[in-house]
């Protein structure tokens, strides 16, 4: 057999793809490389086979080249890169060569042989240069990730050194100079951060960034407020308190990220997860059933070792002081049931054990289900319990009583009365804290658990934020600026709570086994994307009527979601574009903050002519009659969200003028969520009867066809476009993403 075109090249398997975007880019390469490899090896080849294999090859090797051209200019603009990145591009494009000379093989039959070195009469040729080329082309794609990478960090350092300066000024007009280049940099590195959250496969980290990515937002506004309180009242050690809380948790939020992007080891990366009673009980669970195959797989010790370190994870809730005496009864008294259980089990297990038995007795198998029935039942009493207690402190402090009193001790300067609401608050602060740690042992992912503890430290630290910008106020009534600090404060601690409330109900989806994949949106807008024409609005304290109504309208706006959610779990199909866009519109109106409305209701209005695009490629496969039914409803939708899109980009000058804007947006998204929630019950109903008739309608084929050709290609190119990425890999993305998939013949 000849020699490989290829040599000898090692297949480099020490790369890993952290990111989608660099996965994704791989796939049609793959596809190719696929196609070469697992053609049918049939002794005689057709001139259309022949053909098919020649234009892959020429395929593939042209792609390289264009690629490779894309990667040797990178490294050319980026010196730190350019010797790994010039022999990751210079084995890419020798593996592209490879292949393309395996591949011409033209007319000529593998019978009438010319000497020829073709993918037929060396497949070992042709699997090492596959292997070579698919490991170069990831290491160009893994080298051009860190250029993102780089320019995080480059992002990151820009916004310390200009947070030193802010923190450093001494005069108003210094500040607003300053601040002005500190929001354009923080909007640049939301930017970045964001695209990056989205991009990361391992979810425990993006949990992590959407974390850390929500201080910074929450902190900017905290921030801005705190330190014009500062510089107006100098000589207050309450306001200089404030202000060097937030700048220091907006220096840890900045770490936070760059450590999730290098992957770097902090001292307190310990922490992030301490060990649930979820999972302790999934991993005893999981031991004990194994003595079903294995008697011999652990020791009755550590068995009993396992259990009692779960057994002790539920003093968090028996110790707290706010657990009730029924409550903690339960809870001990299914603890000592599943100890019972256990040494039931230990005894049927030596027994089993003594007679030699290779596999699990009849008794040791009845021991097995009650020893996992009993920590079942734990489960499901804690999480009663963490769960009933947090939606009953969320009902308490939705009246935000403390926080009403504080701003009214604040404002008369009473001193006194700041002090013992800040007590009430503290107390409160402290329940908060402990119900998050409780939530966190029966969170049932990681994401949840990094939301708990990132919800249980933002209550933790915004506690005595708001307590210092009450004394701040105190000290100083008649000052506007120490009464719009705390406000802003106020308004932190009102949006966690919110948050907290949505965690609670996907602990819950979780639980009862219904959660779906809700698809994410970025609460800045993407560069260009939501940006052009608009303007920052600049705050406007609305009256106490305003107040209500518009409170009453959100109010509204949450029952509306609550009911399309209702709605949606009733869909067998949860995968279902219609399904996954309407979560997506469902979600957005619970989360909005004054301060994002207008870049959420241009985000609100894209989901909604998506789904406008789903309904109407949906409605190809129904009858006159209810396809009319169903656009009507779609046009109603298109009309409503053209209206949001516009009145969002019509900017409001005045108190007057902004109360109705806001008024308006939330009149039109309520429009918005009618319509959608008169749309699932009958586009489920309609779904089902068209999988129901599909057999009816013709072979599969005929109606992917029929579907295929009924979908309007602008939207197809405007959905690809929506989901394309601006990664540092977009550029090499695009000479992957054009490859012809062949089929083998």
């Amino acid at each position: 057999m000849a020699s490989s075109p290829c040599g000898n090249s090692n297949f480099d398997s020490g790369l890993e793809i952290k990111t989608r975007s660099v996965e994704q880019t791989l796939i049609p390469l793959v596809s190719q490389i696929t196609t070469l490899i697992n053609h049918k090896d049939k002794p005689k080849k057709s001139e259309r086979t022949l053909t098919a294999i020649h234009r892959v090859g020429q395929a593939v090797s042209a792609a390289v080249g264009r690629f490779v051209a894309v990667g040797e200019a990178i490294a050319a603009e980026n010196q730190e890169l350019k010797d790994e990145m010039g022999q990751a591009c210079f084995e890419a494009r020798r593996a592209g060569d490879a292949i393309a000379q395996l591949t011409d093989v033209g007319a000529t039959l593998p019978s009438q042989s010319d000497g020829r070195v073709t993918v037929f009469s060396d497949r070992t040729g042709m699997v090492k240069a596959a292997r070579l080329l698919l490991s170069s082309v990831t290491k160009v794609l893994v080298l051009a990730d860190r250029i993102v990478i780089k320019q995080i960090i480059t992002s990151r350092n820009k916004v310390l050194v200009t947070l030193d300066h802010l923190e450093r000024v001494s005069t108003f007009q210094e500040f607003v100079q300053i601040f002005s280049q500190f929001g354009n940099e923080m909007v640049e590195f939301a930017h970045l951060t964001g695209d990056r959250q989205n991009d990361l496969k391992d979810e425990k980290k993006k949990a992590r960034m959407a974390a850390a990515r929500a201080v910074l937002e929450k902190c900017t506004m905290m921030l801005l407020t705190a330190s014009k309180t500062c510089l107006r009242h100098p000589d207050c050690e309450s306001a200089r308190m404030n202000k060097d809380a937030v700048f220091h948790r907006m220096r840890c939020a900045l770490e936070q990220v760059i450590e999730i992007v290098t992957e770097a080891r902090s001292s307190g990366e310990t922490k992030i997860l301490p060990a649930s009673i979820y999972n302790g009980i999934k991993d005893f669970k999981s031991s004990v059933e194994c003595l079903r195959e294995n008697l011999y797989s652990m020791s009755p010790q550590s068995m009993d070792s396992q259990l009692e370190a779960l057994v002790e994870r539920t003093e968090d809730f028996t110790d707290s002081a706010y657990t009730s005496h029924e409550q903690r009864q339960a809870i001990l008294s299914l603890c000592q049931l599943a100890r019972q259980d256990t040494q039931q089990l230990v005894h049927a297990w030596v027994e089993a054990q003594s007679a030699h038995a290779k596999e699990a007795t009849e008794s040791m198998e009845v021991a097995i289900l009650k020893t996992c029935q009993s920590v079942s039942d734990l489960k499901r009493e804690l999480h009663k319990v963490a769960v009933g207690r947090a939606s009953d402190l969320l009902k308490v402090h939705g009246e935000q009583l403390p926080l009403r009193a504080l701003k009214a001790a604040g404002a008369e300067g009473n001193l006194e009365a700041v002090a013992e609401y800040s007590r009430t608050l503290t107390e409160q602060k402290e329940q908060l804290v402990e119900t998050c740690r409780l939530l966190c042992h029966v969170s049932g992912t990681e994401p949840l658990e990094i939301t708990c503890i990132h919800a249980e430290e933002t209550f933790h630290v915004i506690g005595p934020q708001i307590i210092s910008a009450a004394q701040t106020l105190a000290l100083h009534p008649s000052s506007k600026i120490a009464k719009e600090n705390l406000e802003v404060f106020c308004e932190a601690w009102e949006s966690q709570l919110c948050d907290m409330a949505m965690l609670l109900r996907e602990i819950n989806d979780v639980f009862e086994g219904k959660r779906g994949d809700k698809r994410p949106y970025l609460s800045l807008p993407r560069p260009g994307k939501h940006s052009a024409n608009l303007k920052t609005a600049k705050a406007v304290k609305l009256d106490a009527e305003e107040q209500t109504s518009i409170a009453k309208l959100g109010l509204e706006l949450r029952l509306l979601s609550s009911d399309v959610d209702t709605e949606l779990e009733k869909w067998e199909d949860q995968e279902h574009d219609i399904v996954r866009q309407s979560q997506s519109l469902a979600s957005m109106p619970t989360a909005t903050k004054h301060y994002t409305e207008l870049y959420l209701q241009l985000v609100l209005s894209e989901e909604g002519l998506q789904l406008c695009s789903s309904l109407r490629t949906f409605s190809t496969q129904l009858v006159d009659e209810e396809k009319s039914v169903v656009m009507t409803e779609m046009e109603k939708l298109v009309a409503l969200c053209q209206q949001l899109q516009m009145g969002a980009k019509t900017p409001a000058q005045g108190k007057t003028a902004t109360f109705q804007k806001v008024d308006s947006s939330i009149q039109t998204t309520r429009g918005i969520l009618a319509v959608v929630l008169s749309l699932l019950p009958l586009c489920n109903k309609l779904n089902r009867k068209c999988k129901s008739e599909r057999s009816s309608l013709g072979s599969p084929q005929d109606w992917r066809e029929r579907q295929d050709a009924s979908t309007p290609a602008k939207e197809d190119g405007a959905h690809n476009s929506k989901n394309s990425n601006g990664f540092g890999v977009k550029s090499l993305e695009k000479h992957m993403a054009g490859l012809n998939l062949l089929e083998s013949k």
